[in-house]
């Protein structure tokens, strides 16, 4: 291959640990890229190439000694601009953190590093990560690869980017509501959020405790379960995290879903939804099927007025973080997030109706696996919008970027189970659509068993943007 940044982890990695491909001449490619498709794209809003050329060096003496480390040892990734990265400004895409420079790598970038990667640098996300297209007044707007007036989703919306473009191998995102598989959907990548407490947050810049996951987006499903090997595992620094083995996630890989019960929740997830999505994910359920899966319709056991009452405390946990900086300098802040994050606190009563509704939406998805092994559903519910279309039109119906593009994933993180989106067709625009597939908590290996097997039979993830 002439382009080495087009490979995915896996494949480089065979080559890096047969010695056929040096981590210096791949991540060297990774580097043209970024210097001439960046500019236009946006994803990345800090580039390291020194401390990139730095670490492939470092990997390839390595290699050269023996010391092989993985299967990301050599690999070029780069993390969204709310992982704290010791010695490289972490600003969350905020201009009132500019400057800020942690001391300290946070724990899912230490591991990354423990595991011989490559930092490219950092990817833009929505200011804060407190929105669904990364249109961000402080960085500029990141552009979909596959469309550069349209969206690519958010908040990892620079994370999405960069992997559809193939400007990194792997990149890290957070999702609060749906911030991984969102991008993921609109950009044609894989994005998975891990079960709550499987990957640790500690020294990721907080938008709601409760809520937030950390996970990867990458090109391929084994390419996901090769990082989530990595930065998975129990943290003393963060409270969630469960002290769990972590099991091979790459050797739970068979693209076979023989035996596999796939619940399909139509009464939430498919009520208003673009008509050309709704063609992708109904024919993707139909190869789950022919694969030999069993699916069947299931009742979600929740409504849309519990998810959006239990939505109410990452307003009440994101004002915990933010007042000491409001009080500071608001000024610093967009009127958008201003206006957010200064709305009324709920009342005592709501509050309380908020996390009755938080723990009944949690136990009602959770016995829907007492009765199937998977749920399938849309990841969004339509494409990618055009930059600064809000609200934006579904089916003849208008709504917020916000509703449209997180209301099919926010159950998932208000009941903590895992969720990945997989490439499921274009629409007839060229735009990507995304199936989101949901698992029992820490039941990782059944998840990407589905996605990959449904990956391997329809090869959605090998299409790459024009660019």
């Amino acid at each position: 291959m002439s382009d080495p940044a087009q490979l995915t982890i896996a494949e480089a990695a065979r080559r890096i640990q047969r010695r056929q491909l040096s981590p210096v001449e791949l991540t060297r490619a990774c580097i043209e890229r970024i210097e001439r498709l960046n500019p236009r794209l946006n994803a990345f809003v800090t580039v390291t190439p020194e401390r990139a050329l730095d670490d492939a060096a470092r990997a390839e003496q390595e290699l050269l000694a023996g010391q092989y480390r993985g299967p990301l040892h050599g690999i070029p990734i780069a993390l969204k601009d709310l992982y704290d990265t010791a010695g490289i400004e972490t600003f969350a895409g905020a201009d009132v953190l500019r400057g800020r420079v942690p001391a300290v790598d946070s724990a899912v970038a230490r591991r990354l590093r423990e595991a011989g990667t490559v930092l490219l640098g950092k990817t833009n996300t929505h200011e804060f990560a407190w929105g669904t297209t990364t249109n961000n007044p402080h960085t500029g707007p990141t552009r979909n690869p596959w469309d550069p007036d349209r969206i690519p989703g958010g908040s990892s919306g620079g994370s999405g980017a960069a992997i559809a473009a193939r400007l990194a191998l792997g990149t890290l995102g957070t999702d609060t509501g749906g911030s991984i598989r969102i991008p993921a959907a609109l950009c044609g990548c894989v994005g998975l959020k891990p079960t709550f407490g499987l990957v640790s947050r500690a020294g990721v810049i907080p938008m709601s405790p409760q809520f937030d996951h950390a996970g990867p987006i990458a090109r391929t499903v084994e390419d996901a379960a090769i990082v989530l090997g990595a930065i998975a595992g129990y943290d003393p620094d963060d409270f969630a995290t469960v002290p769990l083995p972590v099991p091979d996630y790459r050797a739970a890989l068979i693209p076979d879903v023989r035996g596999l019960r796939v619940g399909v929740p139509r009464d939430q997830f498919f009520g208003l939804v673009d008509p050309e999505v709704l063609v992708a994910v109904e024919e993707a359920l139909e190869t789950l099927r022919g694969l030999g899966a069993e699916v069947v319709d299931i009742d979600s056991g929740f409504t849309r007025d519990q998810i959006i009452s239990a939505w109410r405390l990452v307003n009440v946990e994101g004002r915990l973080y933010h007042t000491p900086l409001l009080d500071e300098a608001a000024h610093r802040y967009s009127e958008e997030l201003r206006n957010i994050l200064l709305q009324p606190l709920p009342e005592p009563l709501d509050l309380s109706a908020a996390y009755r509704d938080s723990y009944a939406v949690k136990e009602a998805v959770r016995r829907l696996f007492e009765q199937v092994d998977l749920l399938a559903a849309p990841t969004t519910m339509r494409t990618a919008s055009r930059i600064g279309e809000d609200p934006v039109e579904i089916d003849g119906v208008q709504l917020t970027t916000g509703a449209a593009f997180a209301s099919l994933t926010m159950p998932f993180n208000i009941a903590g189970v895992p969720a990945i989106s997989v490439p499921c067709g274009f629409s007839s625009e060229g735009l990507p659509i995304g199936l989101q597939l949901a698992a029992a908590p820490f039941a990782e290996p059944t998840l990407l068993r589905a996605a990959h097997a449904y990956e391997c039979a329809t090869g959605w993830t090998a299409r790459a943007p024009e660019l």
